[in-house]
């Protein structure tokens, strides 16, 4: 989905690209939720409204942000960047989920944030506005992360993706007309394959947390620069740097270190009630 998000954003604008690929979501999700028991009445049905506007408004912004610094940074670059958001999600689960962090997974953030600050090279960095901007995306799916866990206290995920592609939608039929530039015949193809890539990816993400613990499954988001790094280097000619190699592979670590910890103890907590 990223490779074909860079693809497109090269040529066109990116608030173009995900107006239309927005659509085409809302379109998929309502026709599903048409089907359910009681209708789109009892999908959309939420107490908490203005928490999941406010997710759905961080998703989109962190898709264009995302897709934006592709085309700036790289694909490679910007998910190594964007790769330190689970560590941000611990960090802010504690003041905000009032979830007990340990010294360890604390220690865990500290290494992580350093690996950006590798991955960045201050030797040589300079700042500029698309040079920070993968950081704050990393901020903005760290929140988002966190809100969706607050919202699933009381709503369904069906419910959780249903206002996200909602939100995303209004959001960039708002912003996307203002930028809008005639797609070439040729490209057509290569948006439908994005929206069918976007709405599988949404899907199965939702599947998967309905299947298992977020501790067990985090560790696997960081196959997505795994792909991410081979499709920028074997498609868009992506350079891996040492700085990024090393700094990439800390924060990795750091993730999963994190991750594997949560898991102990939700283990450690579930055995005590037992």
């Amino acid at each position: 989905m990223d490779g074909v998000s860079r693809y497109l954003a090269e040529t066109y604008n990116v608030f173009v690209i995900n107006m239309l690929r927005s659509w085409v979501l809302v379109l998929i999700v309502i026709s599903i939720s048409l089907r359910k028991k009681n209708g789109l009445r009892q999908v959309a049905k939420t107490s908490q409204l203005l928490l999941q506007i406010t997710r759905g408004i961080l998703l989109i912004s962190a898709i264009c942000i995302g897709v934006y610094s592709f085309t700036k940074l790289g694909l490679v670059q910007t998910h190594s960047i964007l790769s330190c958001y689970p560590l941000i999600v611990v960090a802010l689960s504690g003041p905000i989920l009032k979830e007990k962090i340990g010294i360890q997974r604390w220690l865990a953030v500290l290494f992580g944030f350093f690996g950006v600050l590798i991955i960045l090279d201050l030797s040589t960095f300079i700042i500029t506005f698309d040079a920070i901007l993968p950081l704050l995306g990393a901020l903005i799916l760290g929140s988002y992360a966190i809100l969706t866990r607050k919202a699933s206290e009381k709503d369904s995920s069906e419910t959780s993706f249903f206002w996200v592609a909602i939100i995303g939608c209004i959001v960039m039929t708002f912003i996307g007309p203002f930028y809008w530039e005639p797609i070439f015949i040729q490209d057509w193809g290569w948006l439908a394959l994005l929206c069918i890539l976007s709405t599988t990816g949404h899907f199965l993400f939702i599947k998967a947390f309905e299947n298992a613990e977020a501790s067990v499954l985090q560790p696997f988001t960081y196959l997505q620069l795994f792909f991410a790094s081979i499709i920028g280097i074997f498609i868009f000619n992506d350079q891996i740097t040492l700085p990024i190699l090393i700094g990439g592979a800390l924060v990795v670590g750091s993730g999963i270190f994190a991750a594997w910890r949560n898991h102990k103890n939700n283990q450690s907590t579930l055995t005590s009630k037992i």
